[in-house]
């Protein structure tokens, strides 16, 4: 369902990096976080209208962005977005990176970021 290669927006990508450099947590695993805990604080991608280009320079596949998340992430994605394409379902998930991001992405350590989880 989503596409093997896979990328984010440049400046969620930057705020991946900069959490790294705080708590150790790589990029994939933040990324992760992110995005369930947009799922869960009920953030919707809008589809087509939503302008925000992926053009980082981080362009990982699908296996080491989600990890043992894979197939939960893929059966969320179609859950809330039944019949979009591949290119939909990578803004989608993208889109709720970049939303659950910001709620996380402030923490200067890791037992920090891990009270705040």
């Amino acid at each position: 369902m989503l596409p093997n290669r896979m990328q984010l927006s440049r400046t969620t990508e930057d705020q991946l990096k900069k959490l790294k450099a705080y708590t150790g947590l790589t990029p994939n695993v933040t990324a992760r976080i992110a995005f369930f805990r947009s799922v869960e604080s009920g953030f919707r991608y809008k589809g087509m209208g939503d302008t925000k280009k992926n053009d980082g320079s981080l362009v990982l596949d699908k296996i080491t962005w989600l990890g043992d998340t894979l197939h939960l992430t893929e059966l969320t994605l179609k859950m809330l977005y039944n019949g979009m394409d591949n290119r939909e379902y990578l803004k989608a998930w993208a889109a709720h990176v970049d939303d659950g991001i910001s709620s996380i992405r402030n923490h200067k350590s890791l037992s920090k970021f891990v009270n705040a989880i």
